[in-house]
């Protein structure tokens, strides 16, 4: 088991982003290492932090790094999708600020009894939640041709998604992939000699795109955009770090819908339809990673946070 120690991503943006006051209420919805939340609850006095998790892994080693804020702290084994429920079933109406990092925790990345490596031996596995049910091996083994060239190619952005998904679907024909490396020999001989002298590993998309599928990572993010404003307190502040470019265009459209004021047509003397703007946006791009940042940690290179602000 690999000890899980994550470099936290935009630490400083975010915590500058999340506006944080000494006596709010603050959710951590993807815990992870517990980096940022160490520093949130650093500065807070009279304040809580909710820190949620669905990989007990990352929720145990959190708790150690959190016990010098226990007094502070509730940790949460769940999903960041089912946040309401968690707040809901907390007794809390409101917060001050919701902080989501969206990519995979280095350690889940770099243990690789658990699957998510393309460079290691390992049952095809891929959970973040070890006790959900769906497993890489399933959906490699039994999902159609065409939901794995769908995946492949959305979730992946994998352009030989087709010749991919027919050879994975040819070689368990006669015999099950069990493991991380006969996947990776599959999707070797599916590619053209070109492509295998890329610099990228030949197997990182298509393992991206499996993974994302058995988490139901899209999903997740689009349930919590659903529900992040309303869980937020007026002046509160929803934080989001996205690594993938599908995660991003959910979250930069839920945030531009939620900012913007009354959709009547421009031919409308007056308003008709109502409706009025939910949050601004504190910043109209994207944040991403300093020079300095990126020579610490390479994996910041594709993260970029979105902040805005109820109104």
């Amino acid at each position: 088991m690999t000890a899980f120690h994550h470099i936290s991503v935009l630490l400083n943006e975010c915590l500058e982003g999340l506006n944080i006051k000494p006596d709010g209420i603050y959710v951590d919805g993807t815990l992870g290492g517990a980096g940022h939340s160490c520093r949130i609850a650093a500065r807070l006095t009279g304040g809580r932090l909710i820190g949620i998790d669905r990989d007990p892994v990352a929720l145990k080693a959190a708790g150690q790094r959190l016990e010098p804020y226990k007094e502070q702290v509730t940790l949460v084994h769940s999903n960041f999708s089912e946040m309401a429920h968690v707040l809901k079933e907390l007794g809390i109406s409101g917060v001050d600020g919701i902080l989501l990092d969206l990519g995979v925790s280095s350690p889940q990345l770099d243990d690789g009894a658990r699957g998510f490596s393309y460079m290691i031996d390992a049952p095809l596995d891929m959970r973040m939640n070890s006790e959900d049910i769906l497993r890489a091996e399933t959906v490699v083994n039994t999902w159609p041709q065409e939901e794995l060239k769908r995946i492949l190619y959305t979730y992946g952005e994998e352009r030989y998604a087709p010749q991919i998904a027919a050879a994975i679907c040819r070689r368990r024909e006669s015999a099950p992939i069990r493991t991380t490396l006969e996947l990776v020999d599959v999707i070797r001989l599916a590619m053209p000699a070109a492509a295998l002298r890329e610099k990228q590993h030949p197997a990182k998309r298509s393992f991206q795109a499996i993974r994302i599928a058995v988490n139901d990572e899209l999903g997740a993010v689009e349930r919590i955009m659903k529900d992040a404003v309303d869980l937020l307190n007026p002046g509160g502040r929803l934080a989001i770090i996205t690594f993938h470019s599908l995660e991003d265009r959910i979250v930069k459209n839920a945030m531009a819908e939620a900012a913007k004021g009354c959709t009547c047509p421009p031919s409308f003397p007056v308003c008709v339809c109502g409706k009025k703007p939910q949050v601004k946006l504190i910043s109209r791009k994207p944040i991403t990673a300093s020079d300095g940042e990126l020579q610490d940690n390479p994996r910041a290179r594709s993260a970029k946070l979105r902040v805005c602000e109820k109104l």
